[in-house]
């Protein structure tokens, strides 16, 4: 292997430079912010999400329980307290907070407090976890023109909650929707597909 040799002062060069680029990195990552929606199963809240502009990384979990690093084997049984949902994170210098609540409100159904679609029971239900007061009332007031704009006859029931610890789900529950398409498209046939295309895809 041929020996390198550095001149006087390219090495300090180098290290400085370095030392840069992970202060930049670090700034640019601490300007990120993260939001956590649950609206039926995880699978399905990804997608919507992904490769909106300004989202850096959708991931899946469990959230809103009183056990730690649950299962979905345990979240499944409804006695974990759990909802299933997904983490974003987000560089609200390219999109806001606020236009994230009006993606979520397009593909959930609010009125459906105990599942959505298919999918039923409490580890299913939509809520808006929230981490901050803007957080808090941003989805309030997001809420509230839901509510008023009269755009369904039934109760806006989603509830706005403060964020609790989030547990990532399994591997294989990751990105879903790329890793198995058949299943996903399945899932997505099972109600909430043609639930949006009646509600918002006008």
């Amino acid at each position: 292997m041929p020996e390198i040799l550095l001149k006087k002062g390219e090495y300090e060069r180098m290290t400085e430079n370095n030392k840069q680029a992970k202060s930049t990195d670090t700034k640019a990552k601490a300007h990120y912010d993260t939001a956590i929606f649950a609206g039926g199963c995880f699978w399905c809240m990804v997608e919507p999400f992904d490769t909106v502009d300004g989202v850096e990384k959708v991931v899946s979990g469990y959230t809103g329980g009183h056990v730690a690093n649950p299962t979905y084997e345990q979240v499944c049984t409804g006695t974990t307290g759990h909802t299933e949902a997904v983490k974003i994170t987000y560089d609200p210098s390219k999109i806001s907070y606020e236009k994230l609540l009006d993606y979520y409100w397009q593909v959930t159904d609010p009125t459906d407090a105990m599942g959505q679609f298919q999918d039923r029971g409490d580890n299913y239900r939509p809520v808006i976890f929230y981490n901050s007061e803007m957080q808090k009332e941003a989805a309030e007031e997001s809420k509230q023109r839901l509510a008023d704009s009269g755009f369904f006859d039934k109760p806006i029931v989603t509830q706005i909650e403060k964020d609790k610890p989030f547990y990532p789900a399994e591997e294989y529950h990751q990105n879903f929707y790329k890793k198995n398409p058949e299943r996903y498209a399945l899932e997505e046939a099972g109600g909430r597909a043609d639930y949006i295309k009646k509600h918002w895809n006008k």
